[in-house]
């Protein structure tokens, strides 16, 4: 499952609510027929239940929504704090040179030279940016590298090859 956002708040009383979303283009949701709930975003697929969207809109920052499983705000409250994810084969195709982030985490990062730095554990969303997180080793001595995701250090991204190559120096 691919975690896109979470319940934040009920909104009015007709069942909708207001969601954070992780990505850049959470209108591009509204593509997606069922959206999947569930308050453990590292659950296991089967623990998520799917709901049927029946309207989305941004709203503010993010956006509101309603679900044909919700009528009221008595329900949409039971889902505050949920995540909202997809199956990787339900979402929209990113167009050329975008990623989910679910995508990223894994995959191994070199530098310019061919020096491995370690593999991508998260990003962050800093609001100017998001930042890879990229973790060297598993024991206490790991060292975490933060390498803004943007085209100035970031040359190319193969997911075939499972690789990201940047411009980065492994003593930074």
């Amino acid at each position: 499952m691919i975690v896109l956002g979470r319940i934040v708040a009920p909104f009015g009383v007709q069942g909708w609510v207001k969601i954070h979303p992780f990505g850049d283009d959470p209108l591009a949701w509204r593509t997606m027929p069922h959206w999947w709930l569930c308050a453990d975003d590292h659950a296991p697929e089967e623990q998520w239940k799917r709901f049927t969207l029946k309207a989305c809109r941004i709203h503010g920052k993010g956006l509101v929504a309603s679900f044909a499983e919700i009528a009221d705000r008595n329900a949409a409250e039971g889902l505050d704090g949920a995540y909202i994810a997809a199956p990787r084969e339900a979402l929209p195709q990113p167009a050329e040179n975008e990623y989910y982030w679910g995508d990223l985490v894994g995959l191994a990062v070199e530098n310019e030279a061919g020096e491995a730095l370690g593999t991508v554990s998260g990003l962050l969303s800093t609001g100017a940016h998001d930042v890879l997180q990229v973790q060297d080793g598993a024991d206490k001595d790991a060292i975490e590298r933060l390498i803004p995701f943007v085209a100035a250090y970031v040359l190319d991204v193969d997911l075939a090859a499972r690789r990201i190559r940047v411009s980065w120096e492994k003593d930074w």
